[in-house]
């Protein structure tokens, strides 16, 4: 089997690191929280950073009008199923395949990675802005509309008196290197090509 089979082997398998890591983390920092509150995003759940963090944000955001964090969505039933196709996928292409399909897949990848960045921006903005208007406290911006509590989708940004940070974790990190490894198996597949 050829370098290149080997590296898309390898992008495949990485890919799984998903399931194992969390994706991303939403902390929010303020001085009544000497430790912070956070919330790690796995493939499939939402989970304390600390213990009892989520119940704590639900609570906290329930005077403002903030739905809750649910315990499941959609997406955890329908994303850790295209993760195992791909993986799957990756593999036969890496058994089976030539650096052409390498590129496939690596397309499909990062068109499902940013339509997952996507669904993901979608969720934190729905979060923060369709408030309950009945909501014990209510807040609102110099211009007089009703101020939004949509944390970053990457980065830090002040709420109030609270500073959210959102940054992924290592299971974007295991993803991210398995997308970059089919790359680098479609290119040492077409040297091998053209060598032979």
């Amino acid at each position: 089997m050829k370098k290149s089979n080997w590296v898309m082997i390898l992008g495949s398998i990485l890919i799984l690191g998903l399931f194992l890591f969390p994706l991303w983390n939403i902390r929010l920092e303020a001085p009544q929280y000497p430790i912070p509150l956070g919330m790690d995003i796995y493939i499939n759940d939402f989970a304390d950073e600390h213990p009892h963090d989520i119940k704590n944000i639900n609570l906290m955001n329930h005077y403002v009008g903030m739905k809750y964090i649910p315990e499941t969505i959609p997406e955890f039933k329908i994303f850790p199923t295209v993760i195992i196709v791909m993986f799957v996928l990756g593999l036969l292409i890496g058994i089976k395949g030539n650096y052409k399909w390498f590129m496939t897949w690596f397309i499909v990848m990062i068109v499902l990675a940013a339509a997952g960045i996507y669904d993901f921006y979608l969720w934190e903005s729905d979060y923060g802005h369709d408030l309950d208007p009945k909501a014990i406290m209510k807040f609102t911006n110099p211009d007089g509309s009703i101020m939004g509590f949509q944390p970053p989708l990457f980065g830090s940004k002040d709420i109030l008196n609270f500073r959210a940070h959102s940054y992924p974790q290592l299971g974007a990190y295991f993803l991210a290197l398995g997308i970059a490894a089919s790359f680098v198996a479609y290119i040492l597949g077409r040297k091998e090509q053209r060598k032979t």
